[in-house]
């Protein structure tokens, strides 16, 4: 199992979502919680769509961190 890192960032309207390790694998929903979970869904699609045309699977390498500050 592979395990890649997700980001979800607030848009004005919306969330959007992407997935740094698969270039074009991309969700949006109205909330958090959709949008994690129709991202989830993209990148199954997204894997099945590479595998399907024989193409390699990614490795996921994008590790993700927080950083604190003051404030």
């Amino acid at each position: 199992m592979k395990r890649y890192a997700i980001v979800i960032e607030k848009a004005p309207n919306n969330f959007a979502a992407y997935v740094p390790d698969l270039p074009g694998c991309v969700a949006t929903g109205a909330t958090f919680e959709e949008t994690e979970r129709e991202v989830r869904e993209a990148i199954e699609f997204h894997l099945e769509g590479l595998r399907e045309d024989g193409l390699p699977i990614p490795e996921p390498v994008t590790r993700v961190d927080y950083s604190e500050v003051p404030g």
